[in-house]
C-alpha cells in the first residue's frame, strides 16, 4: 500500500510540474524552487514551443511566398497582354496606312489633293515577348550568380543525434529542429525580397509600356477621324 502510494504521489507531482508547464512560469521563484528533474522538463517544454514557434513562422512564410508566385506570374501574363495590344495597334497602322494612300488617290484630278495628318510613327511595343519571360528566369540566373539562397530542399540539414535519452539531448534535437526551420525560413525571405525586386522591374515596364501604347492609340484615333472624313467628303461628291 505505501508504494502505491509514492507511485500515486509521484504522479501527481508530474502532472502538477505539466501543468505549471502549460501554463507559465511567472517568476524567477517557481524556477527556484523546483527540482533538477522539473528544470530539465520545463527546458525541454520551453525548446519544443519554441521550435513549434519557429515552424508557424516557416508556414506563414511559404504561404506569402506561393501568394507572391501567382502574382509574379499574373503580372508576367498582363505584361504578356500588353505586348499583345500593343502589336495588335501596330499591324493597325499598317492596314490604316493602306487605307490612307487610297483614298488620297480618289477624287478625280481635280479634287484637292489629300494626305493624312502625322503627328509621329507608329513603332509598336518596343519589348519583345520574350522579355516578359525573363523575369521568371531571374531566380535561376541569381542562384548561377550566388546571389540568391539555395532553393528548398538543397539546403544542408542538421545531423540529428540518435535517439534522445536524456533531456539535455531532447533540448539538442530541438536545437537542430529549431535551426533547419530557420535555414528554411532564411531562403524563403531570399527569394521573397528577389520576387519583389522582379514584381517591381515588371511594374515600372509595364507603366513604360501603357504610356507608349496610349500615345500609338491616340496617334491612331486621329488618323482614323481623318480618313473617316475624307470618305465622307468623297461620298457627298
Amino acid at each position: 500500500m505505501t508504494i502505491l502510494g509514492e507511485g500515486a504521489s509521484s504522479a501527481s507531482s508530474s502532472s502538477a510540474t505539466k501543468n505549471k508547464h502549460k501554463n507559465g512560469f511567472r517568476d524567477s521563484e517557481d524556477l527556484e524552487n523546483m527540482s533538477v528533474q522539473e528544470l530539465e522538463s520545463y527546458a525541454v517544454n520551453k525548446a519544443q514551443d519554441t521550435t513549434k514557434t519557429v515552424n508557424n513562422c516557416l508556414k506563414i512564410a511559404e504561404d506569402i511566398k506561393q501568394d507572391a508566385t501567382r502574382t509574379l506570374d499574373t503580372l508576367h501574363n498582363q505584361g504578356e497582354q500588353i505586348n499583345r495590344t500593343h502589336m495588335m495597334a501596330a499591324d493597325m497602322d499598317r492596314d490604316l496606312s493602306k487605307g490612307e494612300k487610297l483614298l488620297g488617290n480618289l477624287g478625280g484630278m481635280f479634287s484637292m489633293p489629300w494626305k493624312p495628318k502625322k503627328t509621329r510613327d507608329i513603332t509598336g511595343p518596343s519589348t519583345t515577348k520574350d522579355d516578359y519571360f525573363k523575369g521568371k528566369k531571374n531566380k535561376e540566373q541569381r542562384e548561377k550568380l550566388g546571389l540568391a539562397p539555395v532553393p528548398k530542399g538543397k539546403t544542408t540539414t542538421s545531423t540529428l543525434p540518435p535517439e534522445p535519452t536524456n533531456a539535455l539531448q531532447k533540448v539538442e534535437v530541438e536545437k537542430a529542429k529549431q535551426d533547419d526551420s530557420l535555414s528554411e525560413l532564411s531562403d524563403i525571405l531570399g527569394d521573397l525580397k528577389g520576387m519583389a525586386v522582379d514584381m517591381g522591374s515588371e511594374l515600372e515596364k509595364q507603366n513604360k509600356a501603357l504610356d507608349h501604347l496610349h500615345d500609338d492609340v491616340e496617334e491612331l484615333n486621329s488618323r482614323v477621324k481623318g480618313a473617316n472624313q475624307r470618305a465622307r467628303r468623297l461620298i457627298g461628291k
